[in-house]
């Protein structure tokens, strides 16, 4: 069985063709549009929504769906959160981009090879995303995802190496 996992929110129709305004992640506007069909909980599984075309507007996207023809229809999605399966998501990440899930977790060490706690979620600030580290001290630390301080990320040993710059986790 699939996995699916949340890409973005009908948030209300645009016009009066059935086109849907779609709410999604601040960043996220290549992958929204390369996607050709997504999926809406109904009941216990998921109904496909086949994408005619896709076009960003402001913050937003609008997107006609098949078979969805007017206010009325898409009105029935409205509120609904929009899903792709998981193998869609693995396609489309470059080598260095990461599932939350899989980051969850994963033990945090020095470049000198010192345990100093494990991954505990993940956000973002609006300039990049933010490792939620806790500590061996039991603190949680706000550890920025970029280059320079996250050295290697291997999923497989269930390890990130990160740069432990002065005060970054007190």
């Amino acid at each position: 069985m699939s996995k699916f996992i949340s890409v973005g929110k009908i948030l209300n129709f645009h016009g009066i063709q059935g086109e849907a305004k779609v709410g999604f992640s601040k960043g996220q506007q290549d992958f929204i549009m390369s996607l050709d069909k997504v999926f809406v909980r109904k009941g216990h599984g998921y109904l496909p929504l086949q994408i005619v075309r896709s076009r960003l507007n402001k913050t937003f996207a609008l997107i006609k769906f098949a078979g969805i023809d007017s206010v009325n229809d898409i009105l029935e999605y409205k509120g609904e959160v929009l899903f792709v399966e998981e193998d869609t998501i693995r396609e489309k990440l470059k080598e260095d981009e990461f599932l939350i899930d899989e980051l969850v977790g994963l033990s945090v060490f020095d470049t000198e090879d010192n345990k100093l706690g494990f991954v505990v979620g993940v956000s973002n600030n609006g300039a990049n995303d933010l490792l939620s580290v806790k500590t061996n001290s039991k603190k949680i630390c706000l550890v920025p995802f970029v280059k320079a301080i996250v050295i290697s990320v291997s999923i497989k040993d269930k390890k990130i190496v990160i740069n432990n710059l002065e005060g970054l986790l007190e």
